[in-house]
């Protein structure tokens, strides 16, 4: 999580255990955010600073109030020091977490209360909240709804019979989620949905998996957006799905898409432009004019944006592209197959082979077959593996890199 003021943001580890701590990325990611102007609050045992072999304890609110009262000594203005946050970008879930992409704009609290409003019925809204807040939307939905009047229920870290037990318990009625937090509560023996909105996004989600949600929480109170931690792009209703499987929508109000050379561009209005902090390089690459992209791919059929991928995923296989969202999608269809994950690894003779993961009941001989069957040859996986489960990070997506390297065995 993140403490700030806008000129000087205040990290501290979220419970890191030691281990963690002492990690060597762990170590170069604190002497960046140093470099860069941070104030890094070390889970040291019972201090703010010194040893690194601390407990994982978080600081106490006096201490924090303590720094701030230290920044406004230093001539940081009180005005500053009220509430904007910033966000780390993991850069989606092919790298590992990248310190450096802080974002931070003075005016992007400005559409806060007139959203919170629209989104949260007179204060009587109760949200679930199933994601980490250090992650962008499980901390803006809840924020939203808290700013509205409504109630945010926090059960911790997710776990699939604690959201089950809190369905019954407190009967929320909105939640924001990501497509592997259904995939284990659909594991579950669940109630009635008591939502009356429930929004997902992070990943794309299997179309079996989809219309399950669809009859499970009603058609008319499931929304999908396609966004990132720097702006959103699109949001979805689900009927508009229904009659166009596989799409995330069309532009938000007041933005506009549009695709050039497979990269998918975002013109945004004045409010929602974001700078990387401190770094001038990164936004300039970021941004053309009022248009902003974070590299991912699509293509627009009729206003309409369909994924294709992110462009650090691409795979090229003989000097052809592949992209692991299309095999994915594909193989999440085969019977018996749960959670699928398709990756590239270094190859000889093709540049990069189509590699996949995939948890279920499936065989691979079951998950080769389909391939066989509904993908074109290039496309195919030449490694098919099985894990019981896969990897996730903290805000529910797959850990694309680990099981690229193999470390997640």
């Amino acid at each position: 999580n993140t403490l700030l003021s806008a000129r000087c943001p205040v990290v501290f580890a979220p419970a890191m255990h030691t281990e963690m701590w002492e990690h060597p990325a762990t170590r170069a990611n604190v002497a960046t955010l140093r470099e860069r102007g941070a104030v890094v609050l070390e889970p040291a045992e019972g201090r703010l600073t010194g040893a690194d072999t601390g407990k994982g304890r978080l600081p106490e609110p006096d201490e924090i109030f303590d720094v701030c009262l230290d920044l406004l000594a230093r001539g940081t203005a009180a005005a500053d020091l009220a509430g904007r946050h910033v966000v780390v970008s993991a850069g989606g879930t092919r790298e590992p977490l990248d310190p450096v992409r802080f974002l931070s704009n003075p005016s992007t609290g400005k559409m806060g209360f007139a959203v919170a409003e629209a989104l949260v019925a007179a204060g009587a809204d109760v949200t679930l909240v199933h994601g980490p807040l250090c992650h962008a939307a499980p901390l803006r939905y809840a924020m939203l709804v808290l700013h509205a009047g409504g109630t945010a229920v926090l059960p911790g870290v997710f776990d699939a019979p604690a959201i089950a037990a809190a369905l019954r318990d407190h009967r929320p009625t909105h939640a924001f989620l990501v497509p592997s937090h259904l995939q284990r509560l659909f594991g579950l023996d669940l109630p009635p949905s008591p939502y009356r909105l429930v929004t997902h996004a992070g990943a794309a989600i299997p179309p079996q998996l989809k219309r399950r949600l669809h009859d499970w929480a009603g058609v008319d109170s499931v929304w999908e957006f396609y966004g990132s931690t720097e702006g959103q792009f699109t949001v979805c209703s689900a009927a508009e799905w229904e009659q166009r499987p596989g799409t995330v929508g069309r532009a938000r109000i007041g933005r506009t898409l549009e695709v050039r050379d497979g990269v998918i561009w975002c013109h945004t209005p004045d409010f929602a432009r974001f700078e990387y902090w401190n770094d001038p390089v990164k936004t300039a690459a970021a941004w053309d004019g009022d248009a902003f992209s974070v590299g991912d791919l699509g293509r627009l059929d009729d206003g309409y944006l369909y994924l294709e991928g992110r462009r650090e995923d691409l795979i090229i296989s003989g000097g052809v592209n592949v992209y692991p969202a299309e095999v994915e999608a594909a193989l999440a269809e085969c019977p018996g197959v749960q959670e699928v994950a398709a990756f590239g690894r270094e190859d000889e003779h093709w540049g990069q082979r189509v590699c996949v993961v995939y948890s279920g009941s499936a065989t691979p001989q079951a998950v080769g077959q389909w391939a066989r069957e509904h993908l074109a040859a290039y496309k195919r996986p030449k490694e098919i593996d099985h894990m019981d489960a896969l990897p996730h990070n903290a805000s529910g997506k797959v850990e694309r890199l680990q099981l690229a390297l193999g470390v997640a065995r």
